[in-house]
């Protein structure tokens, strides 16, 4: 068995579900063997299993396992496209006795005056053969591409033996077929959609699209008009597909995407490396925030790059956001790489997506280093910073609601998120005490005032122990009320008495009590298009108001119990509330016996029987007393 098996597992319990590639290493950093998955964390625990049902080459793989990386990817398709490219720079050698069965899968152009073009497995059959390729989903799903872009048939109808002896085929009628079966498409024709297919495959419709133009503008020129539309409807058909081709299509040149996400306390940068138009390989690395400027990019593009030699630095980067002083590192850039380097931030379209995967490779490999936090939930809190125009995400989060029924039983409710997760073991309840009528901006203000008292004298607190366990001893990234402007108006002032400038905003709900929007002292900031801010605030609004409203349910009910005890003579409400903090719940103080309660409430034997009788004759619906 693998002594490293815990490691792993607890590495691979907070592995993202997204899809991706990952990549088994042994005690010296060998790569052992490459795979893609649909949903990382599902397949690599199956290799990391207490009692897994391997294979005997995979079981042999496994215990040499000593570690693992991983790279996110847009889609499964874009993993298994980048599978291939790692398992042919690397040739891990448990790929080669895991896919031996599998063999290799090539595109077949058949021979004859009607070729067809078809995925193979093997290249018995006569013919031109392109690859070989290492994934039969890529390969089919190219094959299929090309045939429905090109129109060219795949029955299994003999040309030109089976001319005008067959009805044309639903293909033919929907577009998708040239309909050689009627017999009037000629050879050369034929031939010639063969080849634009094939040069397609090979080099993309880039470099397609500019043939065929000038073709379809020469049979223009010559009046052969029915040629013209034929290639105008492949170009068209071909710029189709090109807007519906994966993000691994985005990268015409070489280029790295840098992604950066940071916690406040580390920064994880990953670098996706596109070679050839695709995604070749990555580069991953976690920094103290100390080590870092404000602006990571200014610190880490001259030092990675100043590592590579000048063809391994590629003519464009794509970053999120800009450099400090981006004309001096592009040109320091060009220096070392003598070619021209660009160093972009691109706004809209695929290669935004290309930065955004970046950031979430980045995200993942932070959210591993942070426990149980996944690379979603710290998205959010990034987003949210963003947002509100935070100077940094705001890793804690503290929201606050008062709850009431009428004047009685107010009380408040704080909730904590961090790293965009509930920790409920700060979680606080406060009675409000200095009011008697309702008052939710004067509860709030009493609440929050306590709240910032409480953190004082944390820090006056000499032991660090007792600091470390307090909940009040740190001051929260971002306070959030669950109110309009009006609440935070009336808290802001209580922030600049203590001399805190802790960010403050308000959740505005709808009438239907969603979440709407955030407040500030100046008006209000729309989230909708933000979906990952919008979610992890809708989460946190609803769970301070559960929170909040539980507690005073809670109350209400030991008030309503605690009067109904007062029933008795010789029962005071100071008597009553001694007797429910002795006994939590109702069941606990219906077992109690006569000498138990005379005892706690220092009351007469008689007086006790009379309370024993009384609980005993009240329902036992185990709620909380």
């Amino acid at each position: 068995m693998n002594p490293r098996l815990p490691f792993l597992q607890e590495k691979t319990a907070a592995l993202t579900t997204s899809p991706g590639v990952y990549i088994m290493k042994d005690r010296q950093g060998k790569i052992l063997y490459i795979g893609k998955a649909k949903n990382l964390r599902n397949r690599v625990t199956s290799y990391f299993r207490d009692h897994p049902d391997h294979t005997v080459k995979t079981a042999k793989m496994v215990s040499q396992v000593y570690d693992y990386d991983f790279i996110v990817t847009a889609s499964e398709y874009e993993a298994l496209v980048l599978e291939c490219s790692l398992i042919k720079q690397h040739q891990p050698p448990y790929n080669i006795l895991l896919k031996d069965d599998k063999g290799y899968h090539y595109i077949r152009i058949s021979k004859g005056a009607f070729p067809r073009i078809t995925a193979e497995v093997n290249t018995d059959a006569p013919g031109e053969y392109l690859g070989p390729y290492m994934s039969g989903f890529a390969t089919k799903q190219t094959v299929n591409t090309v045939n429905r872009m090109f129109q060219l048939p795949t029955c299994g109808k003999p040309f030109p033996e089976s001319f005008g002896k067959h009805r044309p085929c639903l293909n033919y009628h929907i577009g998708q077929c040239m309909g050689v079966c009627r017999g009037k498409i000629s050879a050369g024709v034929y031939s010639e959609a063969v080849a634009d297919a094939v040069r397609f495959i090979r080099n993309g419709g880039d470099k397609t699209i500019p043939l065929l133009e000038q073709r379809m503008e020469e049979a223009a020129e010559q009046l052969n008009f029915e040629e013209a539309a034929r290639l105008r409807d492949r170009i068209r058909a071909i710029r189709k597909a090109g807007e519906h081709q994966d993000i691994l299509d985005a990268v015409r040149v070489d280029t790295d995407v840098i992604g950066i996400a940071s916690s406040g306390v580390l920064t994880c940068i990953t670098v996706l490396i596109y070679r050839d138009g695709r995604l070749y390989d990555q580069s991953g690395f976690c920094i103290s925030a100390d080590a870092l400027s404000d602006s990571p990019l200014d610190d880490f593009l001259p030092q990675y790059y100043s590592s590579k030699s000048g063809r391994d630095i590629p003519k464009t980067i794509l970053t999120e956001t800009a450099p400090s002083e981006p004309e001096l590192l592009t040109d320091l850039l060009v220096k070392r790489a003598d070619h021209p380097v660009s160093l972009e931030q691109p706004q809209k379209g695929l290669r935004r997506r290309l930065v955004q995967m970046a950031k979430q490779n980045a995200l993942e490999k932070l959210s591993m280093r942070s426990g149980k936090t996944t690379g979603k939930d710290l998205l959010a809190v990034e987003e949210l910073g963003r947002v509100l125009g935070l100077p940094k995400p705001p890793m804690r989060i503290e929201a606050y609601d008062i709850s009431n029924l009428s004047s009685a039983a107010m009380v408040a409710g704080m909730v904590v998120f961090e790293s965009g997760k509930p920790l409920k073991s700060a979680y606080r309840r406060f009675s409000i005490k200095e009011l008697s009528l309702q008052n939710d901006y004067a509860s709030m203000q009493e609440v929050i005032r306590r709240r910032l008292q409480e953190y004082q004298q944390a820090m006056d607190e000499p032991s660090e122990t007792v600091r470390a366990v307090n909940a009040f001893a740190v001051l929260p990234d971002l306070i959030l009320l669950d109110g309009g402007k009006g609440h935070v108006a009336a808290i802001q002032p209580i922030l600049e008495e203590f001399g805190l400038p802790i960010p403050l905003y308000g959740m505005v709900k709808d009438q239907k009590h969603r979440t709407r929007a955030v407040a500030t002292n100046g008006g209000e900031i729309a989230l909708r298009d933000k979906q990952a801010a919008f979610a992890l605030l809708t989460r946190i609004q609803d769970e301070v108001h559960r929170f909040a409203i539980t507690y005073m349910k809670t109350k209400h009910s030991k008030n309503a119990y605690s009067l109904t005890l007062t029933k008795v003579k010789g029962i005071g409400e100071k008597k009553a509330r001694k007797l429910l903090l002795a006994y939590k719940t109702r069941a606990q103080l219906k077992a109690a016996s006569v000498e138990e309660l005379a005892k706690t409430a220092a009351v007469s034997p008689e007086t006790a029987a009379e309370l024993h009788r009384l609980i005993a004759e009240l329902p036992d619906d185990g709620s909380p007393s």
